[in-house]
């Protein structure tokens, strides 16, 4: 066992130098890989074992087929690498075709009234500052979660924003997104741009160590689970899907672009999705929406 994690340990630090995964991504393989070494119990690696694991996971545990086959995804890196240090005889994964059907969850997202209920939340907190501090927090919270519901860029995406990204000519900002790849966004409401440009006036009142455009209180550049922080503690006091999580606002956003006209191929470029396949779903929440709204309201229903 002690040996299978060292060489977990190394496998991690070979994907941190040679592969561009964020460190959410990084967590979920450790927690998978740590999930099927608990179930080793210091067992030689075999087949056997590997078909037993996966059995486990639907049979007994009976995980969601999405959460099956990103442990899949993980096994199969860490059996790669296995079978290339010569740590295995055999590459068992390859031996075999797991198939589990990906769930198709529509995506969630807030109504018009929960997105007005947040923005109205944060204005008044911003208007309600009693202290410098109170205000440089009001002024960050507003700016980041506006720039989230304005634009659909992900949680990493606005911790991960400089200074230096932000072009005030053209009211355009560069996205550094998953896989290094890059994109422009523009910011089109000009409530959201005004947002920023106050939080920016103001954002060094405070000392900071850091260029990236939302600090936390410290100083220090915020993370992914700061914003979810943000998130949780502003839905906890106002009336909306206390179950919504931050993604939620880039769902709401994608939903929206397409229910008003916007073609995939630009939804798919504003959100930065490697492929379109990934935006189709937005067609679906789009439709779904439109039976309700026919159910509801064509007369012929009626006659």
């Amino acid at each position: 066992m002690i040996l299978l994690e060292q060489k977990l340990s190394a496998f991690f630090d070979l994907l941190k130098s040679t592969k561009s995964l964020s460190e959410k991504s990084l967590m979920a393989y450790q927690s998978d890989l740590l999930d099927f070494i608990k179930f080793c119990k210091s067992k030689e690696i075999t087949d056997e074992l590997l078909l037993s694991y996966v059995k486990h996971l639907s049979a007994e545990r009976k995980l969601k087929n999405s959460t099956i086959n990103r442990k899949l995804v993980s096994l199969k890196l860490f059996f790669d690498y296995l079978y290339q240090i010569k740590c295995i005889d055999e590459n068992y994964y390859n031996n075999h075709k797991f198939r589990f059907r990906q769930d198709q969850a529509l995506p969630r997202t807030l109504s018009v009234k929960e997105t007005s209920a947040i923005l109205d939340h944060l204005y008044k907190e911003r208007d309600n500052s009693n202290s410098e501090f109170e205000k440089w927090v009001a002024l960050r919270n507003l700016s980041m979660i506006d720039m989230i519901l304005s634009t659909g860029i992900r949680v990493s995406e606005a911790s991960n924003i400089s200074l230096s990204d932000i072009n005030r000519q053209e009211r355009t900002v560069l996205i550094h997104g998953k896989g290094k790849k890059e994109r422009m966004i523009y910011i089109s409401c000009n409530d959201t741009w005004k947002n920023l440009l106050a939080w920016i006036h103001f954002r060094d009142v405070r000392v900071l160590s850091t260029d990236k455009l939302y600090p936390n209180r410290f100083g220090n550049p915020i993370g992914i689970h700061g914003i979810e922080y943000i998130y949780n503690s502003i839905k906890r006091e106002i009336s909306i899907n206390q179950a919504s999580t931050p993604h939620y606002m880039r769902h709401t956003f994608a939903t929206n672009l397409n229910a008003n006209g916007a073609d995939l191929r630009t939804i798919q470029e504003l959100l930065g999705h490697s492929s379109i396949s990934t935006t189709v779903i937005y067609t679906e929440v789009s439709i779904n929406r439109k039976k309700e709204v026919l159910k509801k309201y064509n007369y012929r229903n009626k006659l």
